[in-house]
């Protein structure tokens, strides 16, 4: 048996119900609190759950996700080290102001933690005020830096902005005022500063290229987006010029220049032949990454083929192709042998001379690069000879950087992905094949535009308070840091007393109500410029409360929670709390109230249940809130299910019972296998038990019974072994009844040792079957009290074992044994022993990094369990820093299983490490994880792209790829989103509905199948990554050709008589092009004949058809299908209905036989009887010619004298002429075996009778003999029979 308790997460928590009004999702990560407010987003904890709204709205989903965290680990009762998060002191923080500690407390599941760290982020990021009070603009929304746009397209530049009052926009194009309503195709969008550029009534995109920038104003302050750069997609002609043949010796180096148009953004290259064909690159031949194609040493097969180079223009999605280059290979070998190819030294066999190697690009020896830090480096090099030579690359002084190297391009290029200082250095590229080699030197150095280290964050601040802005960045050169106010220069700003520039800090002392204005920082160099908007905001306001009044917080018993009371203010109020009503602050003891205002109540006792007040006061008021605590009991499984052995087509029945709180709506369910198990017509699922009828295979597996509230859970798993059948006993022992073994007993614990124990214990009864394991179980009384767990198994000879121990486990062991019918009993426990504490020896496992938002990355591990965490108050110290840049770690303490990094670009490789920590010491050094932030949705659409039609169903496709950084993200697959347009028939409905069609992987082409013929069709393009779609590609139309038809719907076979047979139908459902006709095609059978088929064509237009019957008694067999140009379509198959009986008494005999007569046993039957007719004919008939004898007498005119001659057995012996043959005779026939008027001898009959058969062409007849008239009047006793007679009598 084994059982998981799981009674943390809902259970271990609680439940909120409250009203419905401005409450805080959770769930939907919204956060209206600023940093005075701590509210239940901020801090989860046991007993303490969502807002009401949050939670009403999650209920479904949060508490399934509740379940299956459950299932995976237990969380009751682990612990939360105090965390202390002080009101943040570096940019936007004051210089004074209360503490934020947060208590250990148990384990939430792993969504609950999730939200929990998002929300202390959001709380230790940008400052966020209500919507109803007064406040400065905010920039939210802004497009790019550099913002290119496709001079088909209307421009627009974004920029969208948040204040109270709203803000009024302006801009600026070139450092200049820009007069929107001086220029009639520019307006800007209502309640947004965004502009619309419109060219449909004419114009020229490139008349608006310049720099913009966006002004956010209202009466508190203005806010400046970035300077934004407008440019327009260029995508120029390629010059038309005349290429001349190139000749070349083979074996020698050869370079294809491209030379492509310059492009806005550059173009892509690519190399195909004039006839659209891809080069075939290799190490040998490639191309370079300025678009060059290059030949190590040009071979005879070279000249097979053209080469065009290709430049494909991103936003005019167009290609340009350059005049093909035509080679003319001069060689000693003019045959191209095929069979040479795969030739060990190919170059040899076609007497090309061996060379070594040198470099084709770049030339010289050495050569130097710059790139900025956060790009990718790419170094290159390609290098001629024969044989070709290989490229192996090296840094000196060091390593390259594997995690984040990789070679492309046959490893002549080298990529460095997120460039960062360290990259800095001298790297070497070495060519060589069997004649030498050779090497190039690339000095590279590592330049940066500016990075934040400090971005500056809003201040709110009340009368009379201080505070600072800081604005640190770094980059190479140092970039200089600008101070604004409200989008002017700070030295041209009125002066201020209570204002100080330090640098990169402005100091505010003693701020008052005239302060609030809009900071705005600029840090530049000559690589780049970051700008960042900080407000300063002064406000007095009284206390206010936050959320819902009146909020009901279910709990479980002996749980620790926490109750928050969300509220803002300034000056910043301080909170009470009371209970009942009662008078004195509740504080000590079994209450914590931490600085945030947040009660924490540390185990849930009965009498904790009441309604609990807070109250927050400052200067200018207060206002309070109340909380409602309910107690209730725990859910626990108190008879859980055993593991079970039986063997197959028994019965099996497992136990759950349970107990749980009256109040709470009970749940009970199983899962096998960790998974929802079907409940069949073999199974039975009671309240407290679950039956399985007829124990098969497929039931072995492991059943966990989950007893469930709306607040908590249990869980107990037991294991279901099944036997197959087994061959009866031979012995006598084998043929005793088995059972399971009874319980081991008197467990005693020697040997005790730091990390070991030596488990003695007395074998129980086997009970007629061996036992043949001991499974040792242990629990401990600190983490997951009442749960046993696996610790050892051991074979059934053995009744004592050492026991490994771990460290800091207050253990208790008990032992059940097991044999072929199942498991006994648990063994009744052993007494308790304490390991000592010793510091982690291992770290969690399975840390992850992955986002679950574009801006941030969730870092997960597995928790270590009791026995892996050797002391008290484990918890886990993560670190993390992005893998280019090197910077210093970022740490944090951590006592759940997992914690979430803000503000992280978009899809970048972090390094990460959890290591464990306890009271006694850190765990080793952990191993570097790396893990990346969260993606975003692509930002380019797959272009050109191409659709060839392969048959009426299918299409081809092929696209450009997009580029790597424009997928933001993971590329998963390429999508194509295509829907039925109309039908090339008229008056056809087609349904519109979009289907889609996906191409996993980073792939230029698929294939679309499924389609209707005859159709237009539409299809765009997507690309996908872990967040979504991307935008989609221009809008594609296609056509499918016409296909064959569908089957004809309703087709239906009437008979209304024996002569006719009406046939009707319906036109095919899809016709898949124009009908030009029906062809009908069927064929008569009777049993297993089948006649003649007949093939019937018709018009389009006809739908019925009637046919006459040739054979009453046959039935048809009819198959139709409609026709197009291209062919016959599906068929529809039907059958006539069988015949009627006829009703006529004179045919009844016949028509029964009618029935009957195709069987395969009545021929058999008919034929067996007509050949022992047939035969018995022909022994009469020789017996009656020889003189036979008879069992029969017949009177004579004499009376039997005693000399007569009699045969023993009353016989009598005819001479030959009382018994002449009978010549001539023929048998009367009739099918229905109808008696002759009188019995006549067959002599006399002899020449008038006429044969009949019946219609299976048996012989069916009746022979009587007719007697002398005075034998039968003068003979009173048995007549004489005939031989005939005898063989009627038997027929």
């Amino acid at each position: 048996m084994r059982r998981l308790a799981a009674r943390g997460a809902a259970g271990d928590a609680g439940e909120v119900a409250a009203p419905a009004a401005d409450s805080t999702d959770c769930a939907r990560g919204r956060h209206p609190s600023p940093r005075r407010l701590i509210d239940l987003c901020a801090i989860w904890d046991p007993g303490v759950f969502l807002p009401a709204v949050g939670w009403k709205r999650a209920s479904g989903f949060a508490r399934r996700r509740l379940n299956e965290a459950e299932t995976l680990n237990s969380v009751r009762e682990a612990q939360l080290e105090l965390l202390e998060a002080a009101r943040p002191r570096g940019p936007g923080s004051r210089e004074r102001g209360p503490v934020l500690r947060m208590a250990r407390q148990q384990q939430p599941p792993p969504w609950v933690r999730a939200a929990f760290l998002l929300c202390l982020l959001s709380l230790s990021g940008a400052i966020e005020i209500p919507m109803d009070l007064s406040q400065p603009p905010t920039i939210t929304k802004q497009s790019v830096k550099d913002h290119i746009v496709d001079p088909r397209d209307n421009i627009l530049i974004e920029c969208e902005a948040k204040g109270n009052p709203a803000p009024s926009f302006h801009w600026t194009r070139n450092s200049r005022f820009f007069n929107i309503a001086k220029d009639p195709r520019v307006s800007m969008r209502r309640r947004s500063g965004t502009l619309v550029i419109d060219f449909r009534s004419g114009g020229r995109p490139e008349e608006y290229e310049g720099e913009y920038q966006c002004f956010a104003r209202n009466k508190f302050g203005t806010a400046l987006s970035n300077r934004i750069r407008l440019q327009v997609s260029k995508s120029p002609l390629w010059p038309k010029e005349n290429l001349d043949p190139v000749v070349v010796q083979e074996g020698a180096p050869l370079t294809l220049q491209c030379n492509p148009p310059p492009g806005l953004p550059s173009p892509v290259i690519f190399w195909m032949s004039s006839s659209m064909e891809p080069i075939t690159q290799d190490k040998r031949v490639s191309q370079g990454h300025n678009g060059d194609l290059y030949f190590s040493n040009v071979m005879l097969q070279d000249m097979q083929t053209d080469y065009s180079c290709n430049a494909r223009f991103h936003f005019t999605h167009t290609i340009q192709q350059k005049n093909a280059f035509t080679l003319k290979v001069l060689t000693n070998n003019p045959y191209n042998d095929s069979s040479l190819r795969n030739h060990p030294d190919i170059y040899s066999a076609r007497g090309v001379a061996e060379r070594t190697p040198s470099f084709m690009y770049p030339q010289g020896t050495a050569s130097s690069q710059m790139v900025l830090r956060g790009m990718d480096l790419v170094l290159e090099c390609i290098a001629s000879g024969v044989p070709t030579p290989d490229i192996a690359w090296y840094k000196k002084g060091g390593d390259l950087p594997s995690d984040k190297a990789k070679f492309e391009n046959f490893n002549k290029a080298l990529r460095i992905t997120n460039v960062s200082e360290e990259d800095s250095g001298e790297y070497f590229c070495l060519a060589s094949n069997k004649m030498g080699s050779i090497r190039h030197t690339i000095s590279v150095r590592v330049k940066a535009a500016p990075y934040w280290l400090d971005e500056p964050k809003n201040l709110i601040l009340a009368p009379g308070e201080d505070g600072r802005l800081v604005c640190r960045a770094n980059g190479n050169p140092k970039p200089t840091v600008q101070w604004m106010v409200n989008g002017e220069p700070l030295q041209s700003a009125p002066p201020n007393p209570n204002r100080e520039v330090a640098g990169d800090t402005i100091i505010f002392r003693d701020t008052q109500i005239s302060s609030r204005a809009v900071y705005q920082c600029n840090t530049s160099n000559e690589h780049g410029y970051l700008l960042a908007n900080a407000f300063v905001s002064v406000l007095d306001v009284p206390p206010r409360m936050l959320s819902p009044r009146n909020q009901l917080i279910r709990v479980i018993l002996y749980n620790r929670t926490r109750l928050d009371c969300p509220f803002f203010g300034s000056p910043i109020p301080t909170l009470r709390w009371f209970k009942n009503g009662q008078g004195s602050n509740l504080d000590g003891g079994n209450y914590h109230v931490y600085e945030n205002g947040s009660l924490e109540i540390k185990m849930i006792r009965k009498e904790d249940q009441g309604i609990y007040t807070c109250v927050a006061t400052n200067i200018l008021g207060k206002a309070e809130n109340q909380v409602r605590l309910e107690v209730k009991d725990p859910t626990r499984i108190y008879r859980m299910p055993e593991d079970q052995v039986a063997k197959r087509g028994t019965t099996v029945q497992l136990e759950c019972r349970v107990k749980h709180d009256p109040s709470l709506k009970l749940t009970v369910s199983w899962l096998k296998d960790d998974e929802p198990l079907y409940i069949g017509n073999r199974m039975k699922k009671e309240d407290d038990s679950l039956t399985i009828f007829g124990v098969a295979e497929r039931d072995q597996g492991s059943y966990t019974c989950v007893a469930s509230t709306e607040l908590d859970q249990d869980l107990a798993k037991a294991y279901l072994t099944v036997l197959a059948d087994q061959a009866t006993p031979t012995n006598r022992l084998a043929a005793l009844p088995k059972g399971r073994p009874d319980r081991p007993r008197d467990l005693e614990l020697t040997d005790l040792a730091e990390r070991s124990v030596r488990l003695t214990w007395i074998p129980g009864d086997d009970n007629n079957s061996p036992i043949t394991d001991y499974v040792v179980q242990f629990e401990e009384d600190q983490f997951q009290p009442g749960v046993w767990h696996d610790h050892s198994k051991f074979p059934g000879s053995v009744n004592s074992a050492v026991l490994q121990l771990s460290p800091y486990v207050n253990y208790q062991f008990r032992v059940i044994a097991i044999n072929e019918v199942g498991s006994s009993h648990p063994s009744l426990p052993s007494e308790r022993y304490r390991t000592s504490g010793a510091p982690p020896e291992s770290n969690p496992a399975d840390v992850k990094g992955e986002g679950t938002r574009k801006n941030n990355m969730e870092i997960t591990w597995t928790p270590m369990n009791a026995t892996s965490a050797f002391g008290p108050n484990l918890r886990y110290i993560v670190k993390w820093r992005r893998r280019e840049t090197r910077e210093t770690w970022n740490n944090v303490t951590v006592w759940g299983s997992r914690y979430v990094v803000g503000q992280t670009p978009v899809y970048v490789p972090y390094e990460i490490r959890v290591q464990a920590e306890n009271d006694f010491g850190k765990g080793p050094e952990p191993d570097t994880v790396i893990g990346y932030s969260g993606e975003d949705y692509p930002r380019a659409a797959p272009t050109d792209v191409k659709i060839r039609v392969l048959n009426s169903t299918a299409i081809s496709l092929q696209w450009n790829r997009v580029y790597p950084d424009t997928v933001q993200g993971q590329l998963r697959e390429y999508r194509a989103y295509y829907w039925r347009e109309s039908s090339l028939l008229k008056n056809l409905w087609v349904s519109q509905k979009r289907q889609q069609a996906s191409f996993p992987g980073d792939r230029p082409r698929g294939v679309v199948s499924r389609l209707f013929p005859y159709s237009n069709y539409r299809l765009e393009m997507v690309v996908v990554n872990g967040r979504g779609d991307g935008p989609r590609s221009e809008t594609k139309d296609f056509t499918t050709p016409e296909g064959v038809p569908s089957a004809p719907r309703r087709f239906r076979v009437r008979q209304p008589n024996l002569e006719t047979i009406n046939l009707e139908w319906d036109h095919p459902e899809h016709p898949n092009g124009i009908l030009i006709g029906y062809t009908l095609k069927y064929v008569a059978f009777n049993g297993t004949k089948l006649g003649k088929q007949i093939v019937e064509n018709f018009s389009p237009n006809q739908t019925k058809f009637t046919m006459q019957r040739a054979d009453p008694v046959s039935r048809y067999r009819f198959t139709l299908s409609a026709r197009t140009q291209v062919g016959s379509g599906e068929a529809a198959t039907e059958e006539s209905p069988a015949p009627p009986n006829e009703a006529t008494p004179t045919a009844a005999y016949t028509n029964n036989q009618a029935d009957i007569a195709t069987q395969g046993w009545f021929i058999g039957l008919m034929c067996a009887i007509a050949l022992l007719v047939l035969i018995l004919l022909i022994v009469c008939f020789i017996k009656r010619s020889r003189g036979g004898k008879y069992p029969v007498r017949e009177k004579k005119d004499v009376p039997l004298g005693p000399e007569d001659p009699k045969e023993e057995d009353g016989s009598f012996d005819y001479s030959d002429e009382d018994n002449k043959p009978l010549q001539g005779s023929q048998t009367s026939l009739d099918g229905t075996i109808k008696q002759q008027e009188s019995d006549d001898s067959l002599v006399d009959y002899g020449e008038g009778g006429e044969g009949q058969f019946n219609e299976d062409g048996s012989f069916i007849g009746q022979y009587t003999v007719k007697k002398d008239k005075e034998e039968t009047e003068g003979n009173e006793s048995s007549e004489a029979t005939s031989p005939v007679n005898a063989i009627y009598s038997l027929a």
